[in-house]
């Protein structure tokens, strides 16, 4: 359900900005606001609260935003705000990241390895995603897991490659318990 509340409300926004010929003027402001919202946890527990009604919580919206973002976003909260899918909004608006960095050809990866990788083996794999997808530059955050003990693990998007060590041996354990001895 939040991923559909993420995608209907981030393609609106996406498909405004698409419209307007404004994708990368409303990605920096979607930044701008996710970040604010990021920072702040008593502005999103203040518009979550059930005692404060949807009209109060506009113009907390109004006091913080108006005339520091555009109209498009100052509409775009309001009607957030208005439906009451502000518990949704760093949801949505990572969405609306996301559709816009995959509009400007950029791939985001995460990376897990069994040890730190060295500068070398970073721009091995990302010439090698840049190769084998349609991205045109990637952002990569590697992260190590020792318990991988060799190989790699990528995930970009919904899609994973695992080459790890650690899922061969389990694959292999999984085999050979589904072996019967006659």
């Amino acid at each position: 359900m939040a991923r559909l509340v993420s995608k209907t409300y981030g393609d609106a926004l996406f498909e405004l900005a698409l419209e307007k010929d404004i994708i990368s003027e409303m990605k920096k402001e979607v930044l701008s606001v996710k970040q604010i919202f990021e920072e702040n946890d008593e502005l999103l527990k203040l518009l979550n609260h059930p005692k404060i009604m949807g009209e109060e919580k506009i113009k907390i919206i109004d006091k913080i935003f108006k005339g520091k973002v555009s109209d498009d976003m100052m509409g775009f909260l309001t009607i957030i705000v208005k439906k009451g899918r502000y518990d949704e909004i760093l949801n949505i608006f990572t969405y609306v990241e996301n559709r816009m960095k995959k509009y400007e050809k950029i791939g985001v990866a995460k990376v897990s390895a069994p040890m730190k990788l060295t500068k070398k083996q970073k721009d091995a794999i990302v010439k090698r995603l840049l190769e084998i997808t349609e991205y045109e530059s990637f952002e990569v955050e590697y992260e190590v897991d020792e318990s991988l003990i060799g190989g790699l693990v990528i995930r970009i998007d919904d899609r994973v490659v695992d080459s790890s060590i650690k899922t061969k041996l389990a694959n292999m354990a999984k085999a050979l318990n589904q072996i019967q001895l006659a």
